[in-house]
């Protein structure tokens, strides 16, 4: 709060205040005060007024700085009221009840919806692995299958399974840390991992991988990156050209590692490129071709923020798309 503001607030009061003295140095001047008794009063009632005032203004201002600090220390916003002191005017502690009142409300109301959203989580997290056995005896059913059967139904299974993947992770979006643990390891082995997680979905696309300088040591959680990967795979493989191809691209920036997941599929056009990182966003690509979501480059985006990594897409239409990840330096992280 500004001084200007507090007088702004103050300007009725100041009013009032300035009649009073116009009517009491009548009154005084028709009784016949002299002139330098009246001035003298003045002067002191002056100095008195801007005295209280410039007392009050002080008080409030480091009241208000005092609440500042409470807010902007608390985690959980809601929890404002009941950590504020006690006023000590009538007024201000008829306010304090009945905001301490709504606040209560607020933390029964927060309380309740983290409890549904922790049932909602919890079977969300069971019904993915319920699904996953039948998903995994049908892809059992389908290797045995005759070679036209499976050309039809592997595609569709992978799909299923994808889709399945990406409703547990967002699951759990909310609450990551629960089970991310970010650690030194190698970003040869995550690339490893995901490319045999896709496999398959690569093989039946005809994609050709390369990988380049990936031998790097980064500062993640294996699981969600590899998540994250295969995620970037899958969109290269749904927006792909007709001789598909992946490239893995690590280089070492300084303390930071640098991955580059390129491909030479469609790309996107130039004016879709801020929103691609909005859940539900599909673009003209995901509306022609269909089967998308607008849910994996926004999951991308949000694992991203959560293990410090910076995430950006460049992409020509025609030409293909390249998504940047730069990995934070150990000395950087808040999370370890």
């Amino acid at each position: 709060m500004t001084f200007f503001e507090w007088v702004e607030d103050r300007l009725g009061h100041f009013v009032l205040q300035a009649v009073f003295v116009i009517v009491s140095t009548t009154v005084l001047l028709s009784t016949g005060t002299s002139i330098g008794i009246i001035t003298l009063l003045l002067i002191m009632w002056f100095f008195f007024f801007i005295g209280i005032q410039a007392i009050q203004f002080v008080k409030m201002r480091s009241h208000l700085c005092e609440l500042e600090c409470i807010m902007d220390n608390l985690d959980e916003k809601y929890l404002f009221a009941e950590c504020i002191p006690k006023p000590q005017s009538i007024y201000e502690r008829k306010l304090f009840d009945l905001s301490r009142r709504a606040g209560m409300a607020m933390i029964s109301n927060v309380s309740n919806a983290r409890g549904s959203y922790q049932e909602y989580q919890e079977y969300v997290e069971s019904w993915v692995h319920e699904i996953k056995t039948p998903i995994t005896a049908a892809g059992l059913i389908c290797r045995n299958a005759d070679l036209e059967i499976r050309r039809k139904l592997a595609p569709e299974l992978a799909k299923i399974e994808a889709h399945v993947e990406r409703a547990l992770f967002y699951a759990r979006l909310e609450n990551p840390e629960k089970d991310m643990v970010i650690c030194q390891t190698s970003l040869e082995e995550i690339a490893a991992k995901s490319i045999e997680q896709y496999k398959t979905l690569m093989i039946q696309n005809n994609i050709r991988l390369e990988l380049e300088n990936i031998d790097q040591i980064v500062y993640t959680d294996k699981k969600w990156l590899v998540f994250v990967l295969g995620q970037l795979f899958q969109n290269a493989v749904q927006y792909k050209s007709e001789a598909p191809v992946i490239s893995l691209v690590s280089r070492r920036l300084g303390n930071q590692v640098q991955l580059m997941v390129q491909d030479n599929g469609i790309g996107i056009e130039s004016h879709e490129l801020p929103r691609v990182f909005d859940r539900g966003f599909t673009g003209s690509n995901g509306r022609s071709r269909g089967g998308s979501t607008g849910m994996g480059l926004y999951l991308c985006h949000r694992l991203a923020d959560y293990l410090q990594i910076d995430i950006k897409v460049n992409s020509r239409v025609n030409q293909g798309t390249c998504v940047t990840l730069t990995f934070p330096a150990k000395q950087n992280l808040t999370k370890l």
